[in-house]
């Protein structure tokens, strides 16, 4: 479908389907950015390397949970 057949069928609908259309079209444009735009940064990998003889994985994570909360 090709972008004047979709011209076309907006068209008909009723002016307050085409602000949807519209806003929908806006929606989907964010979302796209947003999932382009990101990427997962592990800047915190490593950080608890000082720790792991001291704690096993499972204690780590919990004391890492209680070290946010303070």
């Amino acid at each position: 479908m090709g972008i004047l057949k979709i011209e076309e069928i907006i068209k008909k609908l009723p002016p307050e389907f085409q602000k949807e259309v519209e806003d929908f079209i806006q929606f989907l444009l964010e979302k796209h950015k947003k999932k382009t735009g990101k990427k997962l940064k592990q800047e915190w990998a490593g950080a608890l390397k000082k720790y792991r003889r001291q704690f096993t994985s499972l204690e780590l994570q919990r004391k890492s949970l209680e070290w946010r909360e303070d």
